[in-house]
């Protein structure tokens, strides 16, 4: 009767720990995750990304997928309209996480955007990893060189020109605890001009990133088709 008893408190043990271990995997506690998507893009740009991280535990509260700018590519710039719902899913994501610290990816001018609004704001030391997407960090040849050449918002002062006062103020700033970059070499809108580099490194790399990651993909396949890594980074 004895050993029945003491059979059945052990098996009451494991069922506790397994209830415990299962509440645990499904309730961990993980940054929130804001994605930013590029120039006239939308949220669902993030679909492949999106979907892997509700693959791995993550709700829909805990990722924030911000729609910013108009659908007319060469009036979006940093400035403005662009910057508020950036800016508020930041905050927001911030505020509500439960470890007090957020993720960030970006793809194309989401990258700059996104970065620029850490920075205004004050938030780098609660940005655990930033993901740099097919960024123009160091400005676009296509945009030409500030100020000669621009002739739209998108190439302005605060625009993707190489060397516009904007991109000059946020190189080499603070915006994350670890920060990454994806790029490519046959990147249709960051290499558009031909070349990838500006001077002699190239733009979609950020100045002190942890890594960088090379693939033989496009502007929007970089996107797309590196969600796996992109969350690798994110862990």
């Amino acid at each position: 009767m004895k050993n029945k008893i003491i059979t059945r408190v052990k098996k009451c043990f494991l069922l506790l720990g397994l209830l415990a271990a299962t509440s645990s995997a499904y309730g961990a506690c993980v940054d929130n995750v804001v994605l930013v998507h590029g120039n006239t893009g939308s949220p669902s740009d993030w679909a492949n990304t999106y979907d892997l991280l509700k693959t791995k535990g993550y709700t829909d509260s805990e990722i924030y997928r911000p729609s910013w700018g108009s659908s007319s590519a060469s009036s979006n710039d940093h400035s403005g309209s662009e910057e508020i719902p950036v800016k508020n899913a930041i905050n927001n994501a911030i505020s509500s996480s439960c470890t007090g610290k957020i993720d960030v990816i970006g793809h194309s001018m989401g990258v700059t955007l996104a970065a620029q609004q850490i920075i205004k704001l004050g938030k780098s030391s609660k940005v655990d990893a930033f993901v740099g997407v097919a960024g123009a960090y160091r400005g676009l040849w296509t945009c030409g060189t500030y100020p000669w050449n621009v002739y739209t918002s998108t190439c302005g002062s605060n625009g993707l020109s190489v060397s516009s006062p904007f991109l000059d103020w946020l190189y080499g700033k603070t915006i994350a605890n670890r920060v990454y970059s994806i790029k490519s070499w046959s990147d249709q809108i960051v290499c558009g001009s031909g070349v990838c580099t500006v001077g002699g490194v190239h733009s979609s790399q950020i100045k002190n990133e942890n890594a960088s990651y090379t693939y033989v993909l496009g502007h929007f396949g970089l996107q797309t088709y590196t969600a796996s890594k992109q969350y690798d980074l994110i862990k």
